[in-house]
């Protein structure tokens, strides 16, 4: 009987400026839901594109039996791509379009699938996107193209399905459906994911460090109770470690103590003379040859408790903290922060996006705006920047604010991360910059990087850095979807650091676990049915 698998065997990956990313990695796949997790930039969407053939191992080997689908982050499309182009059926619909009008003849008609299009229509229909397979790429949504995306992969039913951040850009009812479809999945599937609703119903976590990869069965609940069963023993057996070379140096350093004072006595003995040369000699003789076993066996015994502390250190990965710590914005709690007032704007003349809306936030106020991929979510925070202006209403801002959006488009991408950070924030020195940008887990060089040449999750930490890091915080921070690329390590520090932020918060998310971490106290929802 045919198993599909995927195995790994000493993989490895540098960039082309000799970065290691993947180093001697071993790791192998079956039919299995596996989530795929670990810090930004610990090579989990390489290890995708390695599996796929888009990028060449630099050492290894991997071996796939079975056929693979890869979905994306990002779907990227052109002018004349369609739904049915991400099914591959371009050709079968046109073909099923001549024959309905007569024009095909007896050979294609013999060659037509004539349950095509009732296929595509089901499978969008299962991730809740009843479109006609010809609607135009260009005119969804990006969470609407991930969805079209996820079933034209999940239609060509490979045995392993490999799903770069499938949940990012999808609204709360997308991301039920992706969980629904993985739910039934009978075949192999890699998820690479932050979104812990999701992760919760994977069959096993595979966690990627500079160590190497490590399996956890089951989901993320029961992958972090076993992590912190793990780490706790971890750290119990290197404190172990560092007393036993605290007491070898107590030891060796008692036995000397002792041995000099046997050599100050025997040395007084010689010196007043009633103690043949002969026997001075012997006496000093084994004294240096005790000494020299002293100074042996405190070594070994020294040698063997560093050795299982780095034993033990080697267990453990080491990682900079994320520390995101802000000081006070001074906001007022009367101070209108926010006034929208029976707003309607659009981008097309004769079709609104936003229609009749009003809003107001006061003071520190936490407002979350929720809705459906295409309800208006990023229109509204283009109302409030000021690069959409409505057509009728009015919008008021009271305070200095800072966008965070989803493209990072605060970041040049040719300037490096201090550099960009010195650009918003011209008032701060040299020195302000870098401990700034420290506190994100950008030290020394990491802060002279080129955005550009950064993972997603990192470039999303360096905005962060930039609008987080700044000496004077904004009364209002306005998020467009913050945590999409973030590692759950560094999701949970930005968490931490929103919530002790007492300034007014807009943020439009569809996580709900990172919406409770930041206390949430209102939200809006935006094309409520």
């Amino acid at each position: 009987m045919f198993m599909p698998s995927i195995t790994v065997s000493h993989l490895g990956w540098s960039t082309p400026d000799g970065r290691a990313v993947l180093s001697d990695l071993d790791l192998g796949f079956r039919s299995e839901r596996a989530g795929l997790v670990g810090r930004n930039g610990v090579g989990k969407s390489t290890l995708l594109r390695l599996l796929t053939g888009e990028l060449s191992p630099a050492s290894g080997n991997i071996a796939i039996d079975g056929s693979i689908a890869m979905l994306r982050q990002t779907v990227q499309v052109a002018a004349h791509e369609s739904i049915a182009d991400l099914f591959g059926a371009r050709a079968g619909l046109a073909l099923l379009r001549k024959a309905a009008a007569g024009e095909a003849s007896v050979e294609e008609i013999g060659d037509a699938d004539w349950t095509l299009e009732a296929r595509i229509d089901e499978a969008l229909a299962g991730i809740g996107l009843p479109l006609p397979a010809d609607t135009p790429l260009v005119e969804l949504s990006g969470g609407q193209r991930t969805r079209a995306a996820l079933a034209g992969a999940m239609f060509a039913a490979p045995d392993f399905l490999l799903l770069d951040e499938p949940t990012n850009n999808l609204d709360r009812e997308g991301r039920a459906a992706v969980r629904d479809l993985l739910a039934g999945w009978r075949g192999g599937a890699i998820v690479v994911s932050h979104d812990r609703e999701l992760l919760e119903e994977m069959d096993a976590i595979v966690e990627l460090t500079g160590l190497g990869a490590t399996r956890y069965g089951g989901g993320w609940s029961a992958y972090r109770a076993r992590k912190e069963i793990e780490q706790a023993a971890v750290e119990a057996e290197l404190a172990g470690a560092e007393k036993r070379i605290e007491a070898a140096q107590r030891q060796a350093q008692t036995a000397t103590e002792k041995q000099d004072r046997r050599d100050s006595r025997g040395r007084a003995k010689a010196a007043r003379g009633d103690m043949p040369k002969i026997l001075i000699g012997g006496l000093k003789r084994r004294a240096e040859e005790t000494r020299a076993a002293g100074s042996r066996l405190a070594e070994r015994q020294r040698d063997a408790a560093e050795e299982r502390f780095a034993a033990a250190r080697a267990k453990i990965e080491i990682v900079d903290p994320l520390s995101v710590g802000l000081p006070s914005t001074g906001l007022p709690a009367s101070r209108t922060v926010l006034a929208l007032d029976d707003v309607t704007t659009g981008y097309a003349r004769g079709r609104p996006v936003i229609r009749n809306l009003s809003l107001t936030l006061t003071g520190p106020e936490r407002v979350a705006v929720t809705g459906p991929n295409g309800s208006g979510k990023s229109t509204l925070l283009a109302l409030v920047t000021g690069t959409l202006a409505p057509w009728s209403g009015q919008v008021r801002v009271g305070v200095p604010f800072a966008l965070f959006d989803q493209r990072v488009g605060l970041l040049d991408p040719s300037l490096s991360i201090a550099d960009n950070f010195l650009r918003r924030n011209p008032e701060t020195t040299n020195n302000e910059c870098r401990a700034a940008l420290a506190r994100f887990r950008f030290r020394a060089d990491a802060a002279d990087r080129i955005v550009g040449t950064l993972s997603g999750g990192q470039t999303l930490r360096a905005g962060l850095a930039c609008v987080l890091g700044a000496p004077q915080p904004p009364q209002l921070l306005i998020l467009d979807e913050p945590g999409n690329h973030l590692d759950i390590e560094s999701l949970t520090a930005v968490e931490t650091g929103i919530a002790a932020y007492d300034g007014a918060l807009l943020v439009v998310s569809h996580d709900t676990a990172f919406l409770d971490a930041v206390g949430i106290t209102r939200t809006v929802e935006l094309g409520a049915r």
